[in-house]
């Protein structure tokens, strides 16, 4: 049967042997958005954003392969991952959604709406840079050496350090009751951020469906003259700005639905 978390359904497709699991909000009758997170997070991370949009638009939410409770992955590419969600829109049968995603997610959606336009409708990407240079050390680098399950939730925690009590609420016990892991791979998430850096213009400019960029005002990720040449170089494209960081939703969950509402009211 499946299990409600909030106000969603959590469901899985198998791929390959391997489990995708999603949250499904709404009813299937909604308008469909595809929101997809970043590193270190998972799809629960859009509960505000269904609660925000309402019963006209159904919010599917993906774990990214290796997230959440979505099983690892061989590889990490742009490939693999938008091999993934084509083959969750296929099997849901939504036709054109609206791809959202924050920061990985963002990428990812708009790599999406490059290879698949006819599956994409509209574009909402949530300070996801086109050009990411490689960095060394990089941003996630200090997921170097954590583990990935202990034989006690608090150990775990303890063993993230500073990072503990920001993954405390989101830890996942083993399916053999025998100790808890974390909501991601920490040798996954190395190499997914690796792959991620470059050069994403070219696939930024290859559809030209409505889109808008949010842009956190303080972002570490997404400087502001890089948002602003996004929204100048691509047509059907518009801007808007929070008081925020990288972490747009979580740091402003209201302010982003409310844009987010804004432009889905647009199309």
């Amino acid at each position: 049967m499946p299990q409600r978390t909030h106000t969603a359904v959590r469901r899985e497709l198998t791929l390959d042997g391997r489990r995708l699991s999603y949250l499904d909000h709404g009813p299937a009758t909604g308008r469909p958005l595809l929101a997809l997170h970043g590193h270190l997070s998972e799809g629960a991370s859009f509960d505000d954003l269904a609660t925000g949009l309402g019963p006209e638009w159904r919010v599917i939410a993906p774990d990214q392969r290796g997230h959440g409770d979505s099983d690892r992955a061989d590889d990490y590419t742009r490939e693999g991952y938008v091999s993934d969600l084509t083959a969750l829109l296929d099997h849901l049968g939504t036709g054109p959604v609206v791809a959202l995603g924050h920061s990985l997610g963002g990428i990812n959606a708009l790599h999406l709406a490059a290879a698949r336009p006819a599956t994409v409708a509209a574009l909402v990407n949530t300070d996801g840079p086109v050009d990411l240079p490689h960095q060394d050390p990089g941003p996630l680098d200090f997921l170097t050496g954590f583990p990935y399950t202990a034989p006690t939730r608090e150990e775990l925690i303890a063993a993230c350090g500073p990072v503990g009590p920001a993954v405390a609420p989101r830890l996942r016990p083993l399916p053999d009751g025998d100790g808890w892991r974390l909501p991601f791979h920490p040798k996954d998430t190395l190499d997914s951020e690796r792959q991620v850096h470059g050069d994403h213009w070219a696939q930024w400019l290859a559809s030209d469906c409505p889109a808008l960029v949010i842009n956190g005002r303080t972002s570490q990720v997404l400087p502001a003259g890089q948002a602003a040449a996004m929204t100048s170089r691509r047509p059907h494209t518009t801007l808007v700005t929070l008081d925020t960081d990288h972490f747009v939703q979580l740091q402003d969950p209201k302010g982003f639905a409310g844009v987010v509402r804004e432009f889905l009211e647009t199309l």
